[in-house]
């Protein structure tokens, strides 16, 4: 979506926000939490700030245009709640426009809000609304559409498509590593070729990420890396031994937060061009979208987002 030529300063934003308090709210009520949470949220909301549209989705295929009605009813604030499919669909809806996102957790991995440094406690995430900041972060871009977290390709794919929405609701974040276990030994490797400027750096294995944010399956990639970095942080999990697959999940989980990235198995970069060889299908943030070969971009300060006064905001 094409957004205004004019975007205020975000301090005059931020001013609007709190003089104006006119607030537009979208709730993915299919999530983990989103159905049991959202008539709190939404009197949280009638009772502090100005509430000109309020908008309960049940169904995937409705979120889009759900939240494209938000972000143009006039609202300087766009309320989201629901998981990381949810908010990468907000960010993309919200990218380079004249209005601000609020972001109530209410997934399973949460990976976004774990990025923003937001409470994932629903009265603590509802009071950032009130009396936070407004920042701008960075955005990823591939396949014709931004991305808030994270672009993957090999056995991630297939998790996606086929974790059980039910086991996601009773397990939370459990339910993708036990997918993932009972899919790997039918997964084939890949080769993976990404151009870094003028490098190429060729890779066998089952799971290839490029990363936007700084968190995948509800923990910190490595110890340095942030929404706001202007980097995508590219990094392969094991190679083509499904064994080590397997043990470098498990170390990514355990120890990922303690590793910096000038560790070698990371490539940070502003672009990226990806070819695989079988070309595969990727999954951004959550969703199937596009295939290789194709073009991955980092796309800087293309999101205003309401953060905790402590967040640094570059």
């Amino acid at each position: 979506m094409t957004g205004p030529v004019h975007q205020r300063s975000k301090a005059a934003l931020d001013a609007d926000i709190r003089a104006r308090r006119r607030t537009a709210l979208v709730v993915n009520v299919r999530s983990r939490r989103g159905r049991r949470h959202f008539a709190a949220v939404h009197r949280w909301l009638q009772a502090a700030v100005e509430l000109v549209d309020v908008r309960p989705v049940a169904e995937p295929r409705g979120l889009p245009e759900a939240l494209a009605a938000a972000a143009d009813s006039g609202a300087d604030l766009v309320v989201v709640g629901g998981g990381d499919g949810t908010l990468s669909e907000a960010a993309h809806q919200l990218a380079h426009r004249d209005a601000c996102l609020g972001v109530v957790p209410l997934g399973t991995t949460n990976n976004f809000a774990r990025g923003l440094g937001l409470p994932l406690g629903l009265p603590a995430a509802l009071g950032v609304l009130t009396g936070g900041k407004v920042a701008d972060v960075d955005l990823g871009h591939v396949a014709g559409r931004h991305f808030a977290n994270l672009t993957s390709l090999g056995l991630s794919v297939q998790v996606a498509e086929h974790v059980p929405h039910r086991l996601k609701r009773v397990l939370g974040r459990a339910a993708y590593p036990l997918t993932a276990l009972a899919l790997l030994p039918g997964h084939r490797p890949f080769t993976a070729r990404l151009r870094i400027g003028d490098e190429v750096h060729e890779l066998a294995t089952h799971q290839l990420n490029i990363a936007n944010g700084s968190h995948h399956a509800g923990r910190a990639i490595a110890s340095d890396t942030g929404l706001d970095d202007r980097e995508l942080v590219a990094y392969r999990l094991g190679d083509v031994n499904r064994l080590r697959l397997s043990l470098a999940t498990v170390r990514q989980t355990v120890i990922g937060p303690r590793r910096p990235l000038d560790r070698t198995r990371f490539l940070t970069a502003g672009e990226v061009w990806l070819e695989t060889d079988p070309p595969l299908a990727l999954d951004v943030d959550g969703e199937i979208r596009g295939r290789t070969p194709v073009r991955i971009a980092l796309e800087a300060n293309a999101l205003r987002v309401m953060v905790g006064t402590d967040f640094l905001d570059r």
